[in-house]
This record gives structure tokens, C-alpha cells and sequence, in this order.
């Protein structure tokens, strides 16, 4: 009965590892290169924002902070 197990069992396991030449991430010729001065470019266009980001803004009013 043991023996029975095992044996539905291993073709389940085996299908799991999968193929090993696709596992892992892409090598770098597969990767697109990033242009520093592009990338520096796009940061700077990025507008500084008017106020502050509060992530408790909606959370407490604004009467409790003033005190």
C-alpha cells in the first residue's frame, strides 16, 4: 500500500521541478539597458509636491495638531 503511494506520488513531485534552463531571472543581454542621463531627466520633471504627504490626514483633524 505504502509502495502504491509513493509511486502516484513521484510523478508530481518530478512535474514541480520543472525545466532548469527557465528558472532564474533573465540573463543581461535579455535585460533593456537604462540610459542614466534619461533616467536622471524623467526625476527631474517630476514636480515637488505644494504641502507636505500626511498618511494620517484623514485620520486626525487638523484642530488636534495646532495645539
Amino acid at each position: 500500500m505504502a509502495v502504491t503511494a509513493l509511486l502516484l506520488l513521484a510523478p508530481a513531485a518530478h512535474a514541480q521541478m520543472g525545466k532548469k534552463g527557465n528558472q532564474g531571472a533573465p540573463t543581461t543581454e535579455q535585460k533593456p539597458r537604462v540610459d542614466e542621463k534619461a533616467y536622471k531627466a524623467a526625476l527631474d520633471r517630476i514636480p515637488d509636491p505644494k504641502k507636505p504627504y500626511d498618511p494620517w490626514g484623514q485620520v486626525h483633524d487638523d484642530s488636534a495638531a495646532k495645539q
